[in-house]
Formats: C-alpha cells, structure tokens, sequence
C-alpha cells in the first residue's frame, strides 16, 4: 500500500512529465550530441559554394569506407547512388539536430536522428571495422563502449521527444498553439 503523500507527489511528477522529459531530452541532446553531430558534418561539405551538392573525400570516405578505397579513394569513381547517399548523410546531419534543438517537426527529427545512428553503428561496425571492445556488450560491467553503450542511451535520448513530443519551449508548440 502506498501512502496517499507519496501517491499526491507522485501524480504531480506524472502530470509534469510530458512536459519536463522532452525540454529536458532535447536540452541534453543540445548540449551533449549536437556539437558532436556539426563536428562531423562540418567535414562532410566540399568546396566552394556548392559544398552542400558535393560532398568532400572525407564524406565519401566516412560512410562508404569500402567502397571508397576500392575506387582508389577518389570519390569520382563513385556513382550516383553513392553521391545521393553522401549528400543526404550530410544534410541530415546539419538539419536534423538544429530541428531537434529547435522543436520543429520535433517527432520525425528524432525519428530521423535514431535511423541515422542506426546507419551510423553499422557502417562503424562493417564498414570500418571496429574492435569488439569498442562495440561492447550489454549487461556487462563496463558501460563505456562507444557504439551499444552510447548509442544506446543516445536512442533512449531521442527516444522521448519521438513518444512526448518536443515540450512546451519548442517551435512545435508555438505552431500549434496557433493554428
């Protein structure tokens, strides 16, 4: 049996969470995930002004490690398909943080962001190589992997905002509210 004190203090928690949990969701992302995600895509652009449209070696060869160094690493013998896949990954990495910091269309960037990492964990894992102790394991005593540890709490994080929405301190609200 509950006592009624904690049941009362334990309904307020509940009527505070869809709120509290995606401010604070989207909050951490900004200040944890966010400057990790630019740094990345900000090695992703060619040059010049049409660096948005072409991507750099450096693209090509994050994400299509293999397929980089059999063209001799040179990104001109890629094809099509290689140049859209570069070009998406490094808009989404720019635009899907700024709208998960921003709250606009919150949901299908948090959606968006956890497809991403996935995509993310298994080039890292097939197309790079990496050692098994830098995937991990679950449900062991080291919570310090790089890849099933943290990105699993990176999922959990984008997690709430794809169930709760971005909050009440998000253009979404702001957008709704008036329509």
């Amino acid at each position: 049996m509950i006592p009624a004190f904690l049941r009362a203090a334990y309904g307020r928690l509940d009527r505070l969470a869809p709120a509290v949990l995606p401010t604070a969701a989207r909050l951490a992302f900004a200040a944890v995930l966010l400057p990790y995600f630019w740094a990345s895509a900000r090695t992703k652009p060619g040059d010049g002004p049409l660096g948005f449209l072409l991507p750099s070696d450096s693209a090509y060869g994050q994400i299509f490690p293999r397929a980089f160094e059999a063209a001799g690493f040179d990104s001109s013998q890629l094809g099509p398909f290689h140049w859209a896949v570069a070009t998406a990954g490094l808009w989404a990495e720019f635009l899907l943080p700024a709208l998960i910091v921003a709250g606009l269309l919150t949901r299908p960037a948090a959606l968006g962001m956890i497809a991403f990492v996935a995509v993310q964990s298994l080039t890292d894992i097939f197309g790079h190589g990496v050692d098994p102790a830098t995937i991990g394991r679950w449900f062991d005593a080291d919570p310090g992997s790089l890849i099933l540890d943290q990105r699993l709490l990176w999922v959990v994080i984008l997690s709430v905002p794809v169930f709760l929405g971005a909050g009440p301190l998000s253009a979404d609200r702001l957008l709704t509210a008036r329509a």
